[in-house]
């Protein structure tokens, strides 16, 4: 019996057993599947926990990713979802080092269809691209597209950088890279265009996008943008190792900090588990500060190299990927993070008696510098009125603050100078529905960090499954097809389609500087999104010079 045949009658023999089977044939060897439905009932094809690359243990722990072999004659089972990487969960038997997957999701595996892939939020420390957590496709899926969700590696494992060949920085970024090579390859067998390809990114995978647009390696990789809550560009200082953290990440491990090369294979001795334990105590505080590990400019050992130069270097010199842009933030962003240090008598305790020490933690700027406490007292006195923090009074002014230092400098810095290089548009989401993740007195407090997530994704435990009758539906609808027309022509408007019909997103301009406003409804304002506040951090941290 001829192999194809075999291979054949074991797809035949598996679909027999289950009736929701598919299949799709690539250079790799065969993928088995399923079929689903969307969120309007529409079928589509989840191939989901296929390996991209090796999973990176032993000497390959802290290098760059490997891509996966091919495994003919056998059948790839895509039926579930892989393992998150590494990271602090209730259920730590879904962890596996072996966790550089991906998840295919397409309604036809015939023509050509726009490509999104997803980079998932987290920190660089946490979440992942699993359907059943947090990125169900079911929202997507009504739109045709085809759609990749991928999970990265996270906290030490993905970002030790020791300044040394051993571990040079950035695996999980060149992780993310990897997956956008394996998409170039095989993508056209499950019905996507290779040569129309989105990234779509929320806060730390927006971060991650914006430094792909400068990055060698993402060259030629993807061809428009969707940047949500977070950017490179901002108070951010790059450097070409993290010292203090490898330092740290051996106290808890009970390495020696030096030479790195005894310090990484003493590391590589370590259990998963040591790495997943002893991550809360990586950081300063109560989980602060939020971008903690952090991409570092690489030095050449020999290595393929993801960031070889500052990412303001290259935005200014414009040294980068000139792709369209679709960027934005939402009304309160980190509020809850906010509130969460207020909250805790300890924590507000510190910020009170030494805010010159705490707040560049928290919000992220220098520490122990003359100039520091200059920002300091600037922050104190234009957001804080130099007033005791206590609850309920200082969540408002807080929050703001710390909203800025973690996300809305960044988005502001970035949009203004990166407007001046390539096409833009940008939102502010205010929408306030039923779900969010940051309620206050048991109500949703409005528009935060993540929130846009609810409606386009299926996120399981946090939503139930969303109706055309329940009130979220037209922002689902407005923001998948907003976000698909993007990816379709890097143009989210369409005066075509009946709920985009009224739309006139404008692009953004130095001049008027318009934004549309998503909520129920969607409106354009210009003026700029919080400008007066912005204006702060333009004087504090001005553009630096190449």
């Amino acid at each position: 019996m001829q192999l194809y045949t075999i291979v054949y009658l074991v797809i035949a023999l598996i679909a027999a057993d289950n009736a929701n089977a598919v299949h799709v044939n690539t250079t790799l060897g065969t993928i088995l599947g399923t079929a689903l439905k969307s969120r309007l009932g529409i079928d589509f094809k989840a191939f989901r926990g296929i390996r991209y690359a090796s999973a990176p243990v032993g000497i390959l722990r802290f290098r760059n990713p490997i891509p996966y072999l091919p495994w003919k004659p056998n059948i790839y089972d895509a039926t579930q979802d892989g393992p998150m990487c590494p990271q602090v969960t209730e259920n730590i038997t879904d962890l596996s080092e072996d966790c550089l997957r991906l998840n295919v999701y397409t309604r036809d595996i015939r023509g050509r269809k726009p490509v999104v892939v997803y980079l998932h939020p987290g920190g660089f420390y946490s979440v992942s691209g699993q359907s059943k957590n947090f990125a169900g496709p079911e929202h997507l899926m009504d739109r045709d597209i085809v759609l990749v969700t991928l999970n990265y590696r996270l906290g030490t494992l993905g970002f030790l950088a020791v300044g040394s060949a051993e571990a040079p920085g950035n695996a999980g970024l060149k992780d993310q890279v990897e997956a956008l090579r394996w998409v170039q390859r095989h993508i056209s067998n499950f019905g996507g265009d290779p040569n129309s390809v989105t990234l779509l990114g929320y806060s730390a995978g927006s971060f991650s996008i914006g430094l792909h647009m400068m990055s060698p390696m993402s060259k030629e990789l993807f061809h428009r943008a969707i940047m949500m809550s977070s950017t490179p560009l901002g108070q951010f200082h790059f450097e070409k190792h993290q010292k203090i953290l490898s330092d740290r990440q051996a106290e808890l491990l009970n390495c020696p900090r030096e030479p790195a090369a005894i310090l990484v294979d003493c590391l590589n001795q370590k259990s998963m588990m040591d790495f997943v334990n002893t991550q809360e105590q990586m950081f300063d505080f109560n989980w602060n500060p939020i971008f903690n590990w952090f991409p570092v400019i690489e030095e050449d050992f020999g290595q393929e190299r993801f960031l070889v130069e500052q990412p303001y270097k290259s935005v200014l010199t414009k040294n980068l990927h000139k792709v369209p842009l679709l960027i934005g933030i939402t009304q309160h962003e980190f509020i809850g993070g906010a509130y969460n240090l207020l909250n805790n008598e300890t924590t507000k305790a510190w910020l009170n008696e030494d805010f010159d020490k705490y707040a560049p933690i928290a919000v992220i700027y220098e520490r122990d510098t003359p100039r520091s406490k200059c920002i300091s007292k600037t922050f104190k006195t234009k957001y804080l009125s130099n007033t005791t923090l206590e609850l309920p009074d200082s969540l408002e002014p807080f929050g703001k603050l710390y909203s800025d230092g973690v996300i809305g400098f960044s988005y502001h810095r970035f949009l203004d100078l990166i407007s001046q290089v390539i096409p833009v548009y940008t939102y502010l989401f205010t929408y306030s529905g039923r779900y969010s993740h940051f309620y206050l007195d048991n109500k949703v407090y409005g528009a935060v960090h993540h929130d846009e997530l609810l409606y386009i994704f299926r996120v399981p435990g946090m939503t139930p499954p969303f109706k055309q009758t329940d009130p979220e539906n037209d922002v689902i609808e407005n923001v998948a097809r907003m976000w698909t027309e993007f990816a379709k022509k890097g143009d989210p408007n369409n005066k075509n389609d009946p709920y985009l019909k009224s739309l006139s997103w404008p692009l953004y301009s130095q001049g008027s500087k318009p934004y549309l406003v998503i909520d129920k409804n969607l409106s354009v304002s210009d003026g700029g999104i919080f400008t007066e506040r912005f204006k702060i951090w333009d004087q504090v941290f001005p553009v630096p010079k190449f």
